[in-house]
């Protein structure tokens, strides 16, 4: 899979860089900007290409016949955005009970523009005592991978700003959906 994944991302342009440190078994990966149903395929392919086992978070809704199991095979983890569940102590628990997990999550929650980022991938970050990946998919640029990693130093509003940074020059497909948490318009 890895060899097609590089080679469909090729034929479409695509470069692919970084990849999670080899010493980092487990951690959260954040992919922004989510703006587009293309950034699934793309980040799909992309961890394909760099080897990385990811699963996601996806609302339950998209788990149904015919696709359902093929959500489940590639990872996907339904998630009930209708009701008040624990989920960040649900998806913290796995990763204690799993040697290697690498959960994807787009803080945004929505391919929609939003003003204010989910806190959950922070949460269950810091709650797992993981390590954050900041994941990206830059249209302008035609790239994507795996950039820095953080820990989370329990000050959400500092992390934040250090999170946001690294998605200050990353172009979505549709900026007009995007927007970093602490900003209030664009």
């Amino acid at each position: 899979m890895k060899s097609i994944a590089k080679l469909i991302l090729k034929i479409w342009g695509w470069k692919i860089y970084g990849c999670i440190p080899p010493n980092i078994n487990k951690c959260v990966i954040i992919v922004l900007p989510h703006t587009s149903n293309y950034d699934f395929v793309i980040g799909r392919l992309a961890y394909f290409s760099l080897g990385i086992k990811a699963h996601f978070l996806i609302k339950r809704e998209a788990f149904k016949f015919p696709v359902s199991g093929l959500l489940k095979a590639m990872g996907g983890i339904p998630v009930d955005r209708g009701k008040r569940n624990n989920m960040i102590d649900e998806i913290a628990g796995l990763f204690k009970k799993r040697k290697s997990l690498y959960v994807v999550i787009t803080p945004e929650g929505t391919r929609k523009l939003v003003r204010k980022w989910k806190k959950g991938f922070y949460l269950i970050a810091e709650k797992a005592n993981v390590p954050i990946a900041l994941g990206y998919i830059d249209y302008a640029k035609k790239e994507g991978g795996v950039g820095p990693t953080i820990i989370p130093k329990g000050d959400y509003s500092k992390d934040l700003i250090e999170i946001e940074n690294f998605y200050k020059t990353i172009t979505p497909r549709h900026p007009e959906k995007f927007n970093l948490s602490s900003e209030k318009t664009r």
